[in-house]
């Protein structure tokens, strides 16, 4: 039973997104009791020199200027512990994730959080969550050798530790809009609660 969902839109359309409204509509059916919201059209920081500086300072040795330079990573971490379930809108542009969603990624993943190394390699630290990727595209179709966007994204979501990843796909919607929509529609319905 999700009980809390992180809910992404990475779409810079804030109106008329195919993914803005698949990921609604994830939200709804899955109805959980509690939702957090991440817009990433308002934009979020490229990661600095002094950025990467205080993240690798030890947290019990970074001063006022560096937390702050770090308080905003430390909220999108956290919003992605409270969660039970990640519902991300991911368009492809350019065969790719928005930039945006990009800067998401470096911005939640960090050694010691949301990851740690060890001598067998990294492990994710936010292990027994759930993804569910709305995407939807113009032309490249999800799973194709020219997605790199939800191959991306499932790769990072399990180096920080989800690896139960499920796409829900409104690909190729230059050719066939309607049909494409609808089936994905259809997907968010079996999808289970």
């Amino acid at each position: 039973m999700t009980k809390t969902i992180l809910h992404i839109d990475a779409s810079a359309r804030r109106t008329g997104s195919a993914t803005r409204d698949l990921s609604d509509r994830v939200v709804r059916h899955l109805n959980a009791g509690r939702i957090i919201r991440r817009d990433l059209a308002t934009p979020l920081p490229l990661l600095t020199e002094d950025w990467i500086g205080a993240n690798f300072t030890p947290a019990d040795q970074r001063d006022a200027v560096q937390k702050d330079l770090l308080a905003l990573s430390d909220e999108l971490v956290s919003e992605l512990q409270k969660a039970d379930t990640i519902v991300i809108g991911l368009p492809i542009y350019n065969f790719s994730v928005p930039a945006a969603f990009k800067a998401w990624i470096d911005l939640v993943a960090r050694a010691g959080l949301t990851f740690s190394y060890s001598e067998e390699g990294p492990k994710g630290l936010l292990e027994g969550k759930r993804a569910i990727l709305a995407v939807a595209s113009g032309g490249t179709a999800v799973g194709s050798e020219i997605d790199f966007a939800t191959t991306y994204a499932r790769h990072v979501l399990g180096f920080i530790g989800i690896h139960d990843v499920e796409v829900i796909a409104a690909d190729r919607m230059a050719l066939d809009p309607e049909t494409t929509l609808s089936n994905a529609q259809k997907a968010v319905t079996k999808l289970a609660a």
